[in-house]
């Protein structure tokens, strides 16, 4: 048996009395909870697994989140299902879904490797901006305006992917045949585990003459 501290906040609800009634009534005054009390929830565990109490709490919080990924395909990104009986075509789209939602995991865990973020909060956090490029020089810049209230963090986070591309785009300069994608993603899982030094590219070399 585990327990957690609740600490964010949350409404209470009072049962009415009535047998057979599943209709739940927001609570009165005199039922909150006062400031200082702490308020926890329970989880029972059931298993034969020889481990520590510790590590099935982990093992099973790390099974929540693998689950948040198919959650978050179904019912975030449409791959709960297509009214087709074509195969092919459903074999297309769904692979299509899997791509797009690749793409844009390792996008948000390279703008924020601290932690996981899910589809409903993420894509309006950071697709809430106007853009527009401008060139010059022979280089193209993109200019974000974003339209979130959480200005400040979407500048952090957009400055983060900015140094994810910057280092793949120093590392190719000095290595034409690198795999670009293969270094980003290696950036973006050290940025995340933090534990591994990433070996940094070449230094740059001398002019000729």
């Amino acid at each position: 048996m585990l327990r957690r501290r609740i600490k964010h906040d949350f409404v209470l609800t009072a049962d009415k009395g009535k047998p057979h009634d599943d209709q739940l009534v927001l609570a009165l005054p005199y039922d909150e909870v006062q400031d200082k009390a702490q308020v926890w929830e329970y989880t029972v565990l059931v298993t034969n697994a020889p481990y520590e109490l510790t590590a099935i709490g982990q093992l099973y919080r790390d099974r929540c989140d693998c689950e948040n990924g198919f959650d978050e395909l179904k019912n975030q990104w449409g791959w709960g299902g297509f009214t087709t009986q074509d195969m092919h075509r459903s074999q297309i789209t769904a692979r299509a879904v899997a791509l797009v939602y690749n793409w844009w995991s390792w996008y948000v865990r390279a703008a924020n490797p601290q932690a996981r973020r899910e589809a409903l909060t993420s894509r309006p956090l950071l697709l809430a901006a106007v853009g527009r490029t401008a060139s010059h020089g022979g280089q193209t810049t993109l200019y974000l305006t974003p339209m979130h209230a959480e200005v400040g963090l979407i500048k952090s986070m957009i400055a983060n992917v900015h140094a994810a591309i910057q280092h793949v785009k120093t590392a190719a300069e000095q290595l034409p045949k690198l795999d670009r994608w293969q270094a980003l993603l290696a950036y973006i899982c050290q940025r995340i585990v933090g534990h591994f030094p990433l070996p940094a590219p070449p230094p740059a070399l001398a002019a000729q003459g």
